[in-house]
Order: structure tokens, then sequence, then C-alpha cells
């Protein structure tokens, strides 16, 4: 298959498995709250409604940067679900630092966000875009200390071939050795990746940037029409690809991608990862701005950096 089609069907499989994720986010959000829900196939209802109305430009945007933020968005988070899907299924094609470029990726729909909303002249979307900013400068750094303790684990076991920041190598060294996750320093690691991965989605307590009470819908309030189909694809397409990361750096990812029993063993530690995620969102309320920053710098940062520690004594 060549690259185009490897990365279609990537790209359309991790966004039917987001709008799918959506929906049960949804229904379980609704029965939390004694409602029935949105039917099944809502998610994709919403979308096709919105591809079907008027783009509206606010005379104070800044026409190209407005409307071309959401395909960036979009287009990184395919590129970022691509990689990882190859890494699971095809490891020996993967590439030297793919993790590094997943992460480096995944930034990218934040900012093509934060652009859009500060090139829509909106006063609602600048004070979003802000609190976008902040989060992003905030979640990054525990994030990224978590996710080097799966490759400090390697470094410390020679028989793993050292250090590695391919997330295939990852994957292989879990199935000869063991979860990440099994260890405690990789327990560690990856409940701060699972918070920072929530404040990555902008879901509660970290929906600071749409804030619909107070910012009106913050960073997306000025998007209508298709580029706000994008949007939701973005985030739908984003809700997967969340996931999907954690379970390959911290529970082993796809161990055999020959054997159906390793897909339905995959597919099980995905809905436990979203059931988290949408547990997380219906028993916390928002955090203020500067709750969130320390957080993340004072509280989960330092977390992130013992478990550091831990994994390099081999704990």
């Amino acid at each position: 298959m060549s690259i185009i089609g490897i990365f279609l069907v990537a790209s359309v499989g991790t966004l039917a498995m987001g709008l799918v994720s959506s929906w049960i986010d949804r229904k379980v959000t609704a029965r939390v709250q004694y409602r029935v829900g949105p039917p099944f196939l809502q998610p994709v209802y919403d979308i096709l409604k919105l591809l079907g109305k008027e783009t509206l430009v606010p005379a104070r945007a800044q026409g190209r940067g407005f409307l071309l933020a959401p395909v960036v968005g979009l287009a990184a988070g395919a590129v970022a679900a691509t990689i990882l899907w190859v890494a699971n299924v095809m490891p020996e094609t993967g590439f030297l630092g793919d993790l590094v470029v997943v992460l480096y990726v995944l930034t990218i729909p934040a900012i093509a966000a934060i652009y859009g909303a500060l090139a829509s002249g909106s006063p609602h979307a600048t004070f979003g875009a802000s609190r976008e900013m902040k989060l992003l400068l905030s979640y990054e750094l525990p994030l990224v200390l978590a996710v080097l303790v799966p490759v400090v684990q390697m470094a410390r076991a020679p028989e793993a071939g050292g250090a590695s920041f391919a997330i295939g190598a990852i994957v292989g060294y879990q199935a000869a050795h063991g979860w990440v996750l099994g260890s405690l320093s990789g327990l560690i690691a990856a409940a701060v990746a699972l918070v920072t991965m929530q404040a990555k989605l902008t879901l509660v307590p970290f929906d600071l940037p749409e804030a619909e009470t107070e910012l009106m819908g913050g960073s997306m309030v000025a998007y209508s029409g298709p580029p706000l189909a994008m949007i939701k694809l973005t985030r739908a397409l984003l809700l997967a690809t969340a996931p999907v990361l954690l379970v390959t750096l911290f529970a082993g990812g796809v161990s055999d991608a020959a054997s159906p029993m390793a897909w339905v063993a995959f597919a099980g530690k995905y809905v436990v990862v979203l059931v988290l995620v949408v547990l997380m969102r219906n028993t916390n309320p928002r955090l203020r701005i500067d709750q969130a920053v320390r957080l993340f710098w004072f509280g989960l940062a330092p977390l992130a950096a013992v478990a550091l520690v831990l994994a390099w004594f081999g704990m």
C-alpha cells in the first residue's frame, strides 16, 4: 500500500473511532445527568449539518488565516494518528524518533486553534486563545517528562538495545519485558500523562479555552459551517488518538498485529482509557487558568520527574 493509502486508511479509521468515542462520551455524560442521550449516529449528523451550513467570516477577521487554521489542525491530527498506527501495526517500517514527531505534531492543533482565534478579531475568541496558550505551555512539560519514562526504562535494560525514541521499539520492549504501566515509575507516568491528555483534549476540568458559560465558546465562537465542522472533526480525531498514544506507550499497544486476540486486548485497553477520560470529565469542576498552571507546573511536573528518577533506578 502506498504512503497516501496508509495515511487515508489510518486517518479515516481513527476519525471513525473518534466519532464513536465522542458518542460514548456524550451518552455516558447524559446517563450521569439522568438524560437519555443522543442516538448512535448523532456525531455524524452534527458534522453533516455543519457541512451544509454557510461559512460566515467576521468583518474584522484575517480571512486566509482564519479559514486555514482548522484545516491545519485536522491535518496535524491525521498525521499523528497515522504515525501511531504504523508504529503499532508495522513497527519495522517506523522511523527513528517518531515519538518526538508525534509529540510535536500533537501541539499543532492547539497552535492552530490559537491562531484561528486571534485571526477572528473577536474579543471572546482572543480570551480563549490566551487561555489555550497558557494551557499549552503548562501541560507540555509534565507530558514530555512522563513520555520519557518508557525511554529511560529501555535505557536501563541492556537486552533492549538501549534507549530509543521509536514507538515500534517501545512496543517491542513491552512485548518482551511487560507493560511500562506494570512498574511504579510507569504507573506514576501513566497517571500524569492521562491528566495532561485531558488538558490537550480541552475537556473538563480543562475546558478553559471554550468555557461556554464564560466565553460563549471562546476560541471557536467565530466559526460556523464547514470550518466549525473541521474543528469538531479534529476534536473527535484527537479523542481517539490520545488514548491510542497512552495505550501504546504504557500498556503494550498492539503486541501482535497478526493476532485477532491482540486487537481485542487493544480495544479493551482503549476503552478503559476512554472511560477514565469520561469519568474525569463528569466528576470534576472546571479549574481556573491559574489553578491549572499550578497543577501542571508545581504538581504533575515534579511528579513526572520523580517517575523519571524511579525509572532510572530500575523501579
